[in-house]
């Protein structure tokens, strides 16, 4: 069927439930901020397959809602199938909860699969249509009724993640969540995200794109834990880890009924961001209910000292191949033939090349020229633009090795670029440099240090539209809380958290100059404790990203003494670092781009 042809299938089975607006948002039944292949409803039911936005329709129109990143992609996408667009943050453009508003009428329904909306925003959406009397009915998939070749869920296998990688046992994670579950006087702690359970019970998997991660849920009790997950996708090493930790199986989708089990003599700790709104819903009312944030959140945050090596490994690998990247850019742009798409490819290629790499940690943004403006540009086939020997490539990337997941961005210079691209490019490393160099208190949330990273471009009055920073998982999500790097507060996101030791976090400035040109430069920064005295614990930054910072692309007369200083001091550390790893064309390379300026 063609995308219109679906919406009417759609709107007929709408008819027969008798739901005036239906709901399908991009998240599966985790809230993962990727989805495999099954979970892809959104993509199916507008054609447009970029991984954020959602989509509603009623009777007579359809929406799509996604933010800037994709508004090239969604229009193209979605172009004469009878959806809309709807650009987020633009002016003239309703939100989404503000189209909810309008169209539903008193006394409507608003349909959704509850398994895929998180139980806040479902209560969100209870709150917001209540003034009209608007009936929510959750327990309907009217999708899979129409997607007949609806790929199933995966059944790729699990593999355990051994305590070299993970540096603590699976009991001693379980006693520390029982502790704090004490501590809340419950009985019952409830999971149904995939990066908290993995992180748990030391076990990983490929069930969602670009995060190791198995679908499974996870009800934790005081004496033992019931995990609910296909057991096709263990083997007898897996079946044997999660027995020895006293770990019972049960059918994946088991979840839902088990949680009517519960009684009024229970008390249940759970994340109201992080359940899913179906499963909260076959919780009895007569539960005790203490909603706070998942305990893991934070635990699995805060990195162990075997984590932290391990993650300073796998930046290692991972700059060995961005130099040999970097290299063959520079070197082959203007003499063969390279897109985005292909040199995506490549910078593929040479990560694999390193021991224990896995796959990418989340979608690449590889793009050239003005593409790099789009701050979250991802390239496909109508948008992959050729690389000549001119101008600059930015790429954003990331690696999944056993010994943790990456993100690093660079901008490369590939040949003539104007006095105000120098400019931007210097000023950008300016700002990366100084939320580095942060020497701060203990209790400093992200929105304390922000203006470090901003103030180089403050002074220029320019601004970039996106986080300057988020916390790293260990082998989970790339993107991970409870603390991130923001000039102010989002209520939407999970990043308020003081920064803790053995937080690892990224510092991602960048300039964005509509249809000409896009920078950023990010590194991946470890918090640590510093000096501690009569005035409190101060701490500061450890660099553990190390790839060079294009000295092409560097006017060293705009930086200031102690930014020169910095960059040759980090330059000289990833030349020690990355040599030893390195034949020596690649070596003599590499001295020519770390050199001192």
């Amino acid at each position: 069927m063609k995308v219109s042809e679906r919406i009417d299938a759609l709107r007929a089975l709408m008819a027969r439930e008798g739901i005036d607006a239906y709901l399908v948002p991009s998240a599966d039944n985790h809230q993962s901020e990727y989805v495999g292949e099954h979970f892809k409803s959104r993509a199916f039911i507008t054609g447009f397959t970029g991984s954020a936005g959602d989509c509603v329709i009623t009777k007579d129109e359809a929406g799509m809602w996604t933010d800037a990143r994709y508004f090239i992609q969604a229009e193209k996408q979605m172009k004469d199938t009878g959806v809309k667009l709807y650009k987020m943050g633009e002016p003239g453009f309703p939100s989404m909860t503000e189209f909810l508003e309008k169209v539903l009428p008193a006394g409507g329904t608003l349909g959704f699969d509850g398994r895929v909306v998180a139980m806040q925003e479902g209560q969100d959406y209870e709150e917001l249509l209540s003034g009209k009397n608007v009936n929510i009915k959750y327990d309907v998939d009217l999708i899979a009724e129409i997607w007949n070749d609806r790929p199933p869920l995966s059944e790729k296998k699990a593999f355990v993640l051994e305590e070299k990688y993970a540096g603590e046992s699976v009991a001693s994670k379980l006693e520390r969540i029982r502790t704090e579950m004490k501590k809340e006087g419950a009985s019952l702690h409830v999971l149904t995200t995939l990066d908290d359970i993995c992180w748990i019970i030391n076990l990983r998997g490929d069930d969602i794109e670009y995060s190791p991660m198995v679908l499974s849920y996870a009800i934790i009790t005081l004496e033992g834990m019931e995990l609910f997950i296909d057991a096709g996708k263990l083997d007898d090493s897996c079946k044997a880890h999660l027995a020895s930790n006293h770990i019972t199986l049960h059918p994946y989708n088991d979840i839902y009924e088990a949680v009517k089990k519960f009684t009024s003599q229970d008390t249940l700790l759970l994340d109201p961001a992080k359940l899913n709104y179906a499963l909260y819903n076959n919780i009895p009312q007569d539960v005790r209910k203490v909603e706070k944030p998942n305990p893991s959140v934070l635990f699995k945050a805060i990195k162990n000292e075997t984590e932290i090596a391990n993650m300073k490994k796998a930046q290692i690998k991972d700059g060995v191949a961005l130099v040999r990247f970097m290299k063959w850019m520079k070197e082959s742009a203007g003499k063969e033939k390279i897109t985005e798409l292909s040199a995506t490819a490549k910078l593929e290629e040479f990560r694999k090349m390193g021991e224990g790499y896995l796959w990418q940690s989340f979608e690449p943004i590889c793009s050239y020229k003005e593409n790099a403006a789009i701050v979250h540009y991802t390239a496909t086939p109508e948008t992959d633009k050729e690389v000549f020997a001119e101008g600059m490539f930015l790429a954003d990337t990331g690696g999944n090795y056993y010994e943790g997941s990456t993100d690093i961005t660079r901008t490369f210079v590939l040949g003539d670029i104007t006095d105000e691209m120098k400019f931007h490019f210097t000023t950008v490393c300016r700002s990366m440099l100084n939320l580095a160099s942060a020497k701060f208190l203990y209790g400093c949330h992200g929105y304390n240090l922000d203006i470090l990273a901003r103030q180089p471009l403050w002074d220029l009055d320019m601004n970039f539209k996106h986080g300057t920073g988020h916390g790293i998982g260990y082998l989970l999500s790339i993107h991970e809380g409870p603390a991130g790097f923001r000039w102010q507060v989002v209520p939407g996101k999970n990043e308020q958290h003081v920064i803790e030791p053995g937080m690892v976090l990224t510092d991602e400035p960048g300039i964005y100059i509509e249809g000409s040109h896009g920078i950023r430069t990010e590194n991946e920064l470890l918090a640590v404790n510093g000096v501690a005295n009569d005035f409190g614990q101060f701490m500061h930054f450890e660099t553990i990203s190390f790839v060079p910072i294009d000295l092409d692309g560097i006017d060293p007369e705009a930086l200031r003494a102690e930014e020169r200083a910095h960059l040759n001091a980090y330059h000289l550390e990833v030349y020690d670092k990355l040599s030893p790893y390195l034949d020596d064309e690649e070596k003599s390379w590499l001295k020519k781009y770390t050199r001192e300026i």
